[in-house]
C-alpha cells in the first residue's frame, strides 16, 4: 500500500467536509482533470426545494459535460430556477453568466435536462449574433441535454450525491428515454431528406424544439461514441457569421477553426447532412 502525505489526506479530508456541508464540490475519488465550477443558484425562495440539493443536482449535471473541456476556464454560473430556460448574453456586475431555468421542486430529471442545455451555450461561448445557423447549435444543446442524462443515470447508480438517491438514476435514464423518443426521423424519410424539406424553417426560428430533437437524435450516437469531442465546441462561433451564410459554411469554419485531431468527428457531423 502507498504512503499517504499528510497534504494528501487533509485534501481528501476537506474534501469530505464539503461534501457533507452540500458546497458541491468535487467527489475525493475524482481524479480526473476538469474545469474548476462555482455554480451559484439564486433567489432561494423560488426553488421550493434545500439549496444543498440544488447545487448538488446543478453541480451533478454541470460535471457530466464540462469534464470534456479540461482547459476552459468557466466563469462564475449564477442560476435562478424562473423566467427561461435561457443563458442571458448580458453578465452581471463581475462577469457571471446569468443562467434562468423553467423548474423547481424536487424535478431533479428536469433541472438536469435544463441547466445541460444552457450549459452547453456556456461552452459555444453564446454571445448575441446574426445567425441563421443558430438552429445547429441548439440542436447540439439538446444532444447534450439528452446526454448529461444519460451519463447521470450512469453515476448516480454508484456515485449519486447522497446515497439514497441512488434509485434516482432510473428516473434520469427514463426521462432520457422520453425525449430520444422525440427525436425520431418522421417514418418513411432518410434525415438527409427530412433535413432537405425542413432547414428553412429552421433557418427562420432556431428554437423548434421539435426540430431540433430531431437533429439531437442524430447527433447523439456520435457524442456517445467520442465524448471528448465535446471540447470541439468552444471552436465552433470562432468566426462572425452574416445573415446569408449557409450551414455547410458554417460547419466549414467550425472544422477550420478547430485543432486537427476534431476534425475528423466534425467531418463525420457534416456527411449527416450533406
Amino acid at each position: 500500500m502507498k504512503n499517504i502525505t499528510c497534504a494528501t489526506f487533509l485534501s481528501v479530508l476537506i474534501g469530505i467536509l464539503l461534501q457533507s456541508m452540500g458546497w458541491g464540490g468535487e467527489s475525493p475519488s475524482t481524479t480526473e482533470l476538469r474545469p474548476k465550477l462555482d455554480i451559484r443558484p439564486k433567489n432561494e425562495k423560488e426553488w421550493e426545494a434545500g439549496m444543498a440539493d440544488v447545487k448538488k443536482v446543478l453541480y451533478s449535471s454541470a460535471r457530466e459535460l464540462t469534464r470534456y473541456f479540461p482547459e476552459q476556464k468557466i466563469p462564475v454560473i449564477e442560476v435562478t430556477p424562473k423566467g427561461g430556460p435561457i443563458t442571458l448574453y448580458d453578465r452581471g456586475p463581475n462577469g457571471e453568466i446569468r443562467v434562468k431555468l423553467n423548474t423547481g421542486k424536487l424535478y431533479w430529471a428536469q433541472y438536469s435536462f435544463q441547466f445541460a442545455h444552457e450549459m452547453c451555450h456556456v461552452m459555444c461561448d453564446c454571445k448575441p449574433r446574426a445567425n441563421p445557423n443558430h438552429w445547429f447549435e441548439e440542436s447540439l444543446c439538446e444532444t447534450a441535454s439528452i446526454f448529461v442524462l444519460r451519463k447521470m443515470a450512469q453515476t448516480w447508480k454508484t456515485e449519486p450525491p447522497y446515497p439514497h438517491w441512488k434509485d434516482y438514476s432510473k428516473a434520469l435514464d427514463n426521462y432520457a428515454s422520453e425525449r430520444i423518443a422525440l427525436g425520431k426521423t418522421p417514418e418513411g424519410k432518410t434525415f438527409k431528406v427530412w433535413f432537405k424539406e425542413n432547414e428553412q424553417d429552421m433557418r427562420l426560428k432556431s428554437t423548434d424544439r421539435a426540430r431540433n430533437n430531431i437533429v439531437a437524435g442524430v447527433l447523439l450516437p456520435l457524442f456517445e461514441a467520442e465524448p471528448e469531442m465535446w471540447e470541439s465546441l468552444v471552436h465552433l462561433n470562432e468566426e462572425l457569421p452574416d445573415k446569408f451564410r449557409s450551414i455547410k459554411d458554417h460547419l466549414d469554419a467550425w472544422r477550420r477553426n478547430s485543432p486537427e485531431k476534431q476534425r475528423p468527428f466534425i467531418d463525420k457531423i457534416i456527411a449527416s447532412f450533406f
